[in-house]
């Protein structure tokens, strides 16, 4: 599998971020490249969420799914057709992190752990001469960079303004 992690401080209590993030369709405006999400479910384990991509030539629906909750820290997905995919939301108290004269700082991370060999070539309507692989090879970049962006656009709507958002990212293998 391999794996991105993106994380970084937010300064509010770990149960308001969790609220934020436990609403899932609202992603869509996060993400460049993420055009759509479409709900069948109450937001509990089970429900699933059809995300509409659209990169360059290509566009392709994931259907993922809740398989658990543990609030206020975390929140489980995984991918349900097409490709082996699974992650979280984590959500850690950290007040050590807190600026001066504030007591609420949380540590958000969004992990991501994927198997690119498991990719269905048939599920995406590739344009003549262009290989799933080569696909493959342009869109795991891609992850990393919108793991990040996903995650400095959702700081950004928590504190209620814009702020250099200092990520730490992992990821694995090292040629993601």
């Amino acid at each position: 599998m391999d794996t991105v992690e993106v994380s970084t401080v937010v300064y509010l209590p770990t149960a308001e971020i969790y609220e934020f993030l436990v609403d899932f369709p609202r992603y869509a405006k996060y993400s460049k490249y993420l055009d759509e999400v479409r709900r069948d479910g109450d937001g509990t384990p089970g429900t699933n969420y059809d995300l509409v991509f659209a990169w360059w030539k290509l566009s392709y629906t994931a259907r993922s799914e809740v398989t658990d909750l543990d609030p206020p820290s975390r929140i489980d997905w995984q991918l349900v057709k097409d490709i082996d995919a699974r992650g979280h939301w984590r959500i850690e108290p950290e007040p050590e992190s807190a600026p001066e004269g504030e007591s609420d700082a949380s540590r958000v991370v969004l992990r991501i752990e994927f198997a690119p060999e498991s990719a269905d070539s048939g599920a995406v309507d590739l344009p003549a001469f262009v290989s799933i692989d080569w696909v493959i090879s342009k869109v795991k970049p891609k992850i990393k960079a919108e793991a990040e962006r996903i995650v400095e656009r959702i700081v950004a709507d928590l504190e209620g303004q814009q702020r250099d958002v200092e990520l730490e990212i992992h990821e694995s293998p090292d040629s993601v």
